[in-house]
């Protein structure tokens, strides 16, 4: 099958072409995501993902321009949405306004430029970083991006996202891989958080658990690696809403990822598998890094026996 070409995000595109252009894209994408049942629709600043039954996550190729991010960042997922359609990510939180649902980045990067996309600003330069939407392609089960890391005016970083959208074991599930290319030799410096990084609500109670049950750990320290948590093939955030509702949602690492710590903290509401927590990581120039994470969000109590069957193998 012809795999369309969504429209890139071009700044200043206006006007009656540019809407056409819109209105088509969003018909030939919502009807080839071929898969029955998965769904993928562009507007003019997001991917609308869902399936049978309601929608799973939204895909911002361009931040609302008063989103309140402190830099520009595309390629984040908000809202992530239980199969019921409630709403499990947080988006530019008061105590943390660099967070975005489900993103990926990292606090400090040495390279060509000196970069920080996660959006904190002390150890490495945050003005005039961005995460660029360059275009979009549909597949039969879901979406492939393609993004920028811009520092300044180079191009710091070349990513492509493959994002597979399904509902297994009663579940709604994002499959997502990263390929990450540097321009020039690059670093990771060693952090106890970065990376992949999932931000929940903050309303309501909150649990982390493993697959041996909740998980009575200290909190981590943002400034010592070594109090993260082990690495494990999932952990998972349940909450239980101020009016008794039951939600969550679990990462799972893959088998084939560096070697990780886990960066969860409950008063932070962050579960983030950290790949610069056991060590910096360097990368050469032209050189691909792949990783590879899924995310399930559920209803009522966390479903175990579900989750185990969707371990990645």
């Amino acid at each position: 099958m012809n795999v369309p070409r969504l429209t890139p995000s071009i700044p200043g595109r206006s006007g009656t072409f540019a809407s056409l252009i819109l209105f088509v894209c969003t018909l030939v994408v919502g009807g080839c995501a071929g898969r029955p049942g998965v769904d993928v629709r562009r507007t003019e600043s997001t991917l609308e993902l869902g399936v049978p039954g309601g929608a799973v996550a939204t895909y911002v190729l361009r931040p609302p321009a008063d989103s309140g991010l402190p830099l520009e960042a595309a390629g984040y997922f908000h809202p992530l949405r239980t199969p019921s359609g409630e709403v499990v990510t947080d988006f530019v939180p008061s105590d943390h306004r660099h967070h975005r649902g489900l993103f990926l980045a990292w606090v400090e990067m040495h390279g060509a430029k000196d970069a920080d996309f996660w959006g904190w600003g002390q150890h490495a330069p945050i003005r005039d970083r961005r995460i660029v939407h360059r275009d979009s392609a549909a597949t039969p089960d879901g979406f492939v991006s393609h993004n920028d890391w811009m520092a300044e005016d180079t191009v710091v970083l070349r990513e492509t996202l493959t994002t597979r959208v399904s509902r297994l074991e009663g579940l709604n599930v994002l499959d997502l891989e990263y390929r990450l290319v540097p321009e020039a030799d690059l670093t990771l410096s060693r952090w106890a958080f970065s990376g992949f990084c999932l931000r929940v609500r903050k309303d309501g109670d909150l649990r982390i658990s493993d697959r041996k049950g909740v998980v009575e750990l200290p909190n981590p320290s943002h400034v010592e690696p070594s109090s993260d948590w082990p690495d494990a093939p999932w952990y998972g955030a349940e909450q239980t809403l101020p009016d008794g509702r039951r939600i969550g949602a679990v990462v799972f690492n893959h088998p084939a990822n560096p070697p990780s710590l886990w960066h969860n903290h409950r008063d932070v509401r962050m579960i983030n598998p950290c790949i610069v927590a056991p060590s910096s990581v360097r990368l050469a120039a032209g050189r691909t890094l792949t990783l590879r994470y899924r995310v399930a969000t559920f209803d009522g109590p966390l479903p175990r026996a579900a989750v185990e069957r969707l371990v990645p193998r």
